[in-house]
């Protein structure tokens, strides 16, 4: 594929991403504002952006075996955590940013725990054998993530048992 390909494709990819995301905030905002047709709108175009996003990234970077998906996703993860949250709660810091602070304070404590979660899975796939895992619960405040069953109160941002979401 020719360089100004990848490239639009890589942006497209990127766009699309965030179409997907921001959409289906804003359907859980209009759920909430009690504008339920709006909010399947939105998400039903989320999806959409989803399709787009995925064959996107399909013909610029393939598909690869989990093993591979895995090293990845570590990859990303640690990134967040060495290098990219770091360096933004710096800047925030000194910028004296509170809000921007605490979302990246939240991120970056789920970043740990997804790190070493992907490093157990890779460590699984590398023998052949599925991560031995139950159910995952996720803060839908700050992104918390556990394996231990939800908490009465999220360690990271005090949200109550009822915020998690069980996978």
């Amino acid at each position: 594929m020719g360089p100004k390909t990848t490239e639009n494709l890589k942006a497209a990819f990127a766009g699309e991403s965030q179409a997907h995301m921001k959409y289906l905030i804003f359907s859980d905002k209009a759920e909430k504002e009690g504008f339920g047709n709006i909010a399947r709108l939105f998400s039903a175009i989320s999806f959409a952006e989803r399709v787009h996003a995925s064959a996107h990234h399909n013909v610029v970077f393939g598909v690869k075996p989990t093993a591979s998906n895995l090293e990845t996703a570590l990859g990303g993860e640690n990134y967040e955590v060495e290098t990219m949250y770091p360096d933004f709660r710096a800047a925030a810091e000194k910028e004296g940013e509170q809000g921007a602070l605490t979302t990246i304070r939240f991120a970056f404590e789920a970043e740990k725990i997804h790190a070493k979660l992907y490093a157990r899975a890779k460590d699984a796939a590398a023998s052949g054998k599925d991560l031995p895992i139950g159910e995952i619960h996720i803060c839908s405040v700050c992104g918390h993530t556990t394996e231990d069953g939800a908490p009465d109160a999220c360690p990271v941002c005090g949200a109550g048992k009822g915020k998690f979401r069980k996978f």
